[in-house]
C-alpha cells in the first residue's frame, strides 16, 4: 500500500447537545485522527426516531473554527437538498474558514423521511443517481467562477457502491471513494472503480479508497487493507461519543504507517 493509512470519525449529530458535539469534536482531534465527518440527515437513524437532532452544513461551518488541524467534511452530504451552485459555494465558504481543509462528501441521498418531511421529492433511486450526475459537474464549473476561488481543489468523496452509476461518476469526478460491505464486497466494487478508471483513462491510484470499520484493527485491518482501503472510519452516536475505538484505530494507523515507511 503505498498510500498511508488515515483513520477518520464519523461524529453522528443524533441524540445530543450541540456542547456534547462540540466536546467529542475537540476530542477526537486531540485523540490524533485525519478527519472528522458528520453527516447530512434531518433525524436520526438509529435509537428514538424524534430525538436530538442537528443540520450538517451549518455545523461544518461551527467545526471549521473550532478545529485546527483535522480534515472536516459530510459523509455524506445529499445531494438533493441544495442547489449544486449553492453547495459549491458553501463548501468553498466552509474551505476559507477551515485555512483549506474541506472534504465535500456526497452522494445521491437514500433517507425517504428526510425528503418527505422537508418536502424534497424523493424520487427513485435512478433518478436520484441522474440528478447526482448533472450536479457534480455544475459544482466543479461553480468553483472555477467564485471569487475569491477556494483555497485548494477542494476534495469531493463520493459514498456509494452503484456499479454502473456511482463508481463511474466516482471514476470521473472524486478523490476518495468511500464504500460499505465487508472485505469481499469492497474488493468487488473497488475492481469495479478500477475498471471505470481504466475507461475514461485515470490513475486508479489517485483515489484513496475509505470504508466504515465496525470492529478493532486486530478483527478487520488486514482484509481490509487486502481490499484497498487506506481511510478507515469510526462512527460514534451521543450522547456519549465514546472514542475508545477510533483510539486504538490511530495507534494502529502509527504502527502500520511506521512499518510500511521502513519497509
Amino acid at each position: 500500500m503505498t498510500t498511508p493509512a488515515r483513520v477518520a470519525v464519523q461524529i453522528q449529530p443524533q441524540h445530543a447537545d450541540y456542547a456534547q458535539i462540540r466536546r467529542a469534536v475537540a476530542a477526537a482531534e486531540e485523540a490524533g485522527v485525519d478527519i472528522v465527518y458528520n453527516w447530512d440527515h434531518f433525524f436520526p437513524l438509529s435509537g428514538e426516531a424524534d430525538g436530538k437532532h442537528f443540520e450538517c452544513w451549518t455545523m461544518l461551518g461551527a467545526w471549521a473554527e473550532a478545529t485546527s488541524r483535522v480534515e472536516i467534511g459530510a459523509l455524506v452530504t445529499c445531494n438533493s437538498y441544495r442547489n449544486p451552485e449553492l453547495l459549491a459555494d458553501m463548501a468553498r465558504t466552509v474551505d476559507h474558514i477551515s485555512d483549506g481543509r474541506l472534504i465535500l462528501g456526497i452522494g445521491a441521498g437514500w433517507f425517504e423521511r428526510d425528503y418527505t418531511e422537508y418536502g424534497y421529492e424523493f424520487g427513485t433511486a435512478g433518478s436520484r443517481l441522474n440528478d447526482l450526475s448533472e450536479a457534480l459537474p455544475r459544482i466543479t464549473k461553480r468553483w472555477s467562477k467564485l471569487n475569491p476561488a477556494p483555497t485548494r481543489d477542494i476534495p469531493i468523496l463520493i459514498g456509494g457502491g452503484g456499479e454502473k452509476k456511482t463508481l463511474r461518476y466516482t471514476a470521473e469526478y472524486a478523490k476518495i471513494w468511500h464504500g460499505f460491505g465487508d472485505s469481499e464486497t469492497l474488493t468487488r466494487k473497488r475492481d469495479v472503480l478500477d475498471k471505470w478508471c481504466h475507461e475514461i483513462g485515470r490513475d486508479p491510484a489517485e483515489i484513496e479508497r475509505s470504508a466504515g470499520v465496525g470492529g478493532t484493527p486486530d478483527e478487520v485491518a488486514e482484509t481490509m487493507v487486502a481490499a484497498g482501503i487506506t481511510q478507515f472510519t469510526v462512527g460514534v452516536s451521543g450522547p456519549d461519543y465514546d472514542l475508545g475505538s477510533v483510539r486504538d484505530w490511530v495507534a494502529w494507523r502509527d504502527d502500520f504507517n511506521k512499518a510500511a515507511a521502513s519497509a
